[in-house]
């Protein structure tokens, strides 16, 4: 009597066709780039604990001190600059400026947006009037003047600095806000709500949001990387985060004058901005892929 033959074919199938399922909904580029992204929030959180040294200790002895794949040794692995500070400690207290930055800024821009659309579409008249107002001033003004003009009659602080960034992108948030608003009004289930004794709180805030939370979401991974870079910028000018605070925007400002003798101390940083913005771009695009309907 003959025994049946036991086929190995479709256990391998089945385990190729569920890694093909997984990458198409989870593209490589996109975990590598959520990967980065946890990456530095790990940093920031743990900055303080992983620094080696100080981030403002000064060392003239060690100054311009070459990193290890420049030939250096162990004890500054990134190098040390003009003062002779470690350039690794110096990068992980930016990160953490940086994003504190980047973080709290965009949600005060997501917060500000939301609201006053919401409120432009619920109110109508002459609210509506004023925030579309607003909205294409902000618009039609290059936001790096305004900044420019702020920090330069008040001086820069980290928090007017945070406050300063938080107006960034919130007119798109507006306009979002308000048109979806007025798109589920005209739908009817808000009314619905509302007839049914529902407060306007209520209606927008359990009902309304979170049918636009989508778009607000990608447009958040959009304003993000935009107040990074923007922060990066007026550091680079001197009118960011000021001495002796380390953000990524002014170690790259700092490390220009020293591009040809030691080009180690704006390499890392700049770095840093370049994969931290395109993975932001890169999860804003597959979020707008997976959440907006239009599209799937």
């Amino acid at each position: 009597m003959s025994l049946p033959l036991i086929s190995h074919a479709a256990p391998f199938s089945r385990s190729r066709s569920h890694i093909a399922a997984f990458l198409k909904a989870w593209p490589p580029m996109v975990l590598l780039s959520l990967a980065w992204l946890a990456l530095m929030l790990i940093i920031a959180c743990t900055a303080d604990w992983l620094m080696p040294y100080g981030f403002s200790q000064i060392d003239l002895r060690a100054r311009l001190q070459p990193p290890v794949f420049f030939g250096g040794d162990w004890s500054h692995p990134l190098g040390t600059d003009e003062l002779g500070r470690d350039v690794y400690s110096r990068v992980l207290s930016a990160i953490q400026v940086s994003l504190l930055i980047a973080f709290a800024s965009t949600l005060i821009s997501t917060l500000l947006g939301v609201v006053l659309g919401m409120m432009a579409a619920h109110v109508r008249g002459w609210l509506e009037s004023l925030v579309l107002m607003l909205i294409d001033f902000q618009a039609a003004m290059p936001f790096m003047i305004i900044a420019l003009s702020v920090l330069a009659f008040f001086g820069s602080s980290l928090a007017l600095f945070i406050v300063l960034m938080g107006f960034y992108g919130w007119e798109r948030a507006a306009r979002i806000a308000r048109s979806m608003t007025i798109t589920a009004n005209e739908q009817g289930y808000a009314a619905a709500v509302h007839d049914l004794g529902a407060s306007a709180w209520r209606v927008y805030g359990k009902h309304v949001l979170p049918n636009i939370a989508g778009t607000i979401i990608v447009n958040i991974t959009i304003t993000f990387p935009g107040v990074v870079l923007l922060e990066s910028g007026l550091s680079f000018l001197g009118l960011g985060i000021q001495p002796p605070m380390a953000s990524l925007g002014n170690m790259v400002g700092y490390g220009r004058e020293y591009l040809q003798s030691a080009p180690w101390i704006l390499l890392c940083p700049s770095l840093i901005i370049v994969l931290t913005t395109f993975s932001l771009s890169l999860l804003g695009d597959w979020l707008r892929d997976r959440l907006d309907p239009a599209l799937r």
